[in-house]
């Protein structure tokens, strides 16, 4: 089988394409042209490597891209810097879920596309009544209107929750909203809940290596795809 993988170069990127090849998937993958490939995704025949800005990417050539793929997993994001941050594409990761579900529908597949997608518990499931307090709705309402990167991250997954929906007959998806980001060596237990189970003001912890091997499990383990698909769900390292 084989995934195709845009923000591969990310920090959690990397890891997520680590564990899809520790899972033997084959990954093809969307990279800038003046990103730094590992050296072991070099010469190495499960690895299809396509250099180009996702942002300037027509649908036919997605449709090209997608020709040989049953799954794809999206860690794009915004980079920490002004311009990443501020600049364009402002909707860097909405248009990018747009332009791959156009793509997957254009295509003829035998089964539905697996589409997975890393989002944030900074944005809620508006299929689920999940609570939030009167302060982190302000707080969330000025990060909205600070912060690009969430409104985009928000739109990404709203796109997936109603424009897709879920009785799509092309694509059936997963949008992982992990907490806090940190870095650690090796994948360690962590926990799924179907909704946030801390404030956004104390949000816990999850490492980067753990979303990448829950979203590589999601791809290769139909059994858990099937306990999560159309969902959001929300990860922590254990006792996070």
């Amino acid at each position: 089988m084989t995934t195709l993988v845009v923000g591969a170069t990310g920090a959690t990127g990397k890891l997520l394409v680590k564990q899809l090849l520790i899972m033997g998937q084959k990954v093809k993958l969307i990279i800038r042209p003046t990103a730094k490939i590992p050296d072991t995704w070099k010469n190495n025949n499960k690895v299809s490597i396509i250099k180009a800005n996702i942002a300037e990417v027509s649908v036919d050539e997605m449709v090209h891209y997608l020709t040989d793929c049953q799954s794809v997993a999206s860690c794009l994001g915004h980079n920490i810097t002004f311009k990443g941050v501020f600049g364009k594409p402002r909707k860097l990761v909405t248009n990018a879920v747009e332009l791959i579900c156009t793509a997957i529908m254009i295509n003829s597949h035998e089964k539905p596309i697996k589409f997975v997608l890393m989002n944030t518990t900074g944005n809620r499931n508006r299929d689920l009544n999940e609570p939030i307090s009167f302060g982190e709705k302000l707080l969330m309402g000025l990060i909205r209107l600070l912060l690009p990167p969430q409104p985009d991250n928000e739109q990404a997954a709203e796109y997936l929750r109603t424009n897709i929906g879920h009785n799509d007959a092309t694509i059936e998806w997963t949008a992982v909203r992990p907490s806090s980001l940190i870095d650690e060596e090796q994948t360690s237990e962590f926990e799924i809940f179907p909704s946030p189970v801390r404030s956004i003001l104390d949000d816990g912890q999850i490492s980067r290596i753990n979303v990448g091997h829950f979203m590589a499990d999601l791809i290769t383990n139909n059994e858990l795809w099937n306990s999560w698909k159309g969902q959001m769900p929300v990860v922590y390292n254990e006792g996070f």
